[in-house]
């Protein structure tokens, strides 16, 4: 979607419910409520109305969208209570949030771009969200859930799984990626399409530098040891930058259980 249909598909949904009375506001947010939206960016809104995320508000956002073209996707409220997404004809992308005005306290107005406020609203948003500490509760899942994605490792071998190991990769990448991203602690992360602008280009190298996930045994199992020398030395300094004690038991019975079962040893130091 180029950025004129962009800016098209913005101008028709405001212009469809700017008038009406129980919609006191509508932003832009996502990529575009922080001024980094870019050709293939969707178009997420937060609206505001009276009544929050009714059916009635529901059907005049869907009324809305289909001005822009005929809908071929629409989740109404599925993963949320208060999130509705579309997709048109041409592919072109709005998500919107639905609030009431006494929930729009959690938005800032760094994230948010005014299309209309009747009630002033944005002016009551604080600018920018403070920076949160280290979720050490939330790191510390990711550490042992690698490590336990890991010790799986045996169980795949042993009953000929390859495609699951397959899938245990593509998890301990995901843990990387994340613990990339934690590392740069870059501001507006967006959507997951976004890593490009969230890591370094030493992040990147060491990324692309890491095998395939191929059903096999032996490429699985290198896979794995790969994840492992890129994941957990780097998961332990964090750990210690941040004062978080390190699973030593569970990480140390599983290289065991490993070494036992497929002769494996850890491979860093």
């Amino acid at each position: 979607m180029n950025k004129s249909r962009q800016r098209e598909v913005i101008q028709l949904i405001t212009e469809a419910i700017q008038g009406l009375p129980a919609i006191r506001a509508l932003f832009l947010s996502g990529s575009f409520g922080t001024g980094m939206a870019d050709e293939y960016s969707d178009i997420d809104f937060v609206l505001v109305a009276n009544e929050g995320a009714s059916d009635a508000v529901a059907e005049v956002w869907r009324e809305a969208v289909s001005n822009t073209g005929d809908i071929v996707l629409w989740w109404d409220r599925t993963t949320t209570p208060f999130l509705i997404n579309a997709i048109t004809e041409d592919w072109s992308r709005t998500d919107v949030t639905i609030l009431k005005p006494d929930q729009l306290g959690s938005q800032t107005q760094s994230e948010l771009e005014p299309l209309f406020d009747h009630d002033n609203l944005f002016e009551g948003l604080a600018k920018a969200a403070q920076k949160s500490e280290p979720n050490l509760k939330k790191f510390k899942h990711e550490v042992e859930n690698f490590i336990r994605v890991l010790g799986l490792l045996h169980l795949a071998a042993g009953r000929k799984e390859y495609i699951n190991g397959v899938m245990g990769v593509f998890l301990l990448r995901r843990h990387l990626i994340d613990l990339l991203i934690e590392e740069t602690d870059a501001p507006n992360r967006g959507g997951v399409l976004h890593l490009n602008r969230l890591i370094t280009a030493e992040q990147k190298d060491l990324l692309t530098s890491l095998p395939p996930a191929t059903p096999n045994r032996d490429a699985m199992i290198s896979a794995h040891l790969a994840y492992a020398k890129a994941y957990l030395p780097r998961a332990r300094q964090r750990a210690a930058r941040l004062g978080m004690a390190w699973p030593e038991r569970f990480e140390a019975a599983t290289w065991m259980r490993l070494d036992e079962a497929l002769s494996i040893q850890r491979p860093y130091h």
